[in-house]
């Protein structure tokens, strides 16, 4: 049961809520629309604040729920560090809708969360201090995964939590190579508090 944990973790994580909260609430699809990314951001430029809350809640909860049900069932960190991995993964690649999923910020903070509340805390401080002096949302996504390793490195010194860390680190940078070019030249949509 315990190494079915990783399959069932990208299951859940392949759940995408932001197509979901769209459909609830009759919105159009966040893969149609806006910058086509099924994320919190697209959400709530398209639909506003509460669709974008759903659709956040249900981005963290991927991450968290995995991670500790794995933690309940065994202290392996090996096995805990492939179930956040695996949820992390279905987020971008879920295979229910056809392996085009977000940018995974939101679960990433979940598994960070669920791993370790202190590094979780870290780094959604990070992420408000970088959103609120830039008023990027990608931009404090890219600088917070770039600290996210030294974070797990200093509070979480496991090496399966620290291969994670870079793993996570290096697929949300990727993930947001469109947002950075945006950024470069000065494109980039900034967040309105």
């Amino acid at each position: 049961m315990i190494y079915l944990l990783p399959i069932l973790g990208y299951l859940l994580g392949s759940v995408s809520s932001a197509v979901l909260v769209s459909r609830w609430l009759s919105l159009r699809d966040p893969r149609t629309v806006g910058s086509g990314n099924p994320g919190t951001t697209n959400v709530l430029r398209e639909g506003g604040k509460l669709p974008a809350a759903l659709t956040l809640l249900g981005d963290v909860l991927k991450g968290v729920v995995p991670v500790l049900v794995a933690r309940w069932l065994t202290d392996d960190t090996v096995i805990i560090a492939a179930v956040a991995g695996a949820a992390f993964i279905g987020h971008l690649y879920p295979v229910f809708f056809q392996f085009k999923g977000g940018k995974g910020v939101a679960t990433a903070a979940g598994v960070y969360l669920a791993l370790n509340p202190i590094v979780g805390v870290l780094l959604l401080i990070t992420w408000l201090a970088v959103a609120g002096v830039s008023r990027y949302s990608s931009l404090a996504a890219l600088l917070t995964s770039v600290v996210s390793p030294l974070y797990v490195w200093i509070l979480m010194p496991a090496t399966a939590y620290l291969v994670l860390s870079v793993v996570l680190a290096a697929l949300l940078i990727w993930r947001h190579h469109t947002n950075i070019a945006n950024l470069i030249a000065g494109t980039e949509n900034k967040i309105e508090f």
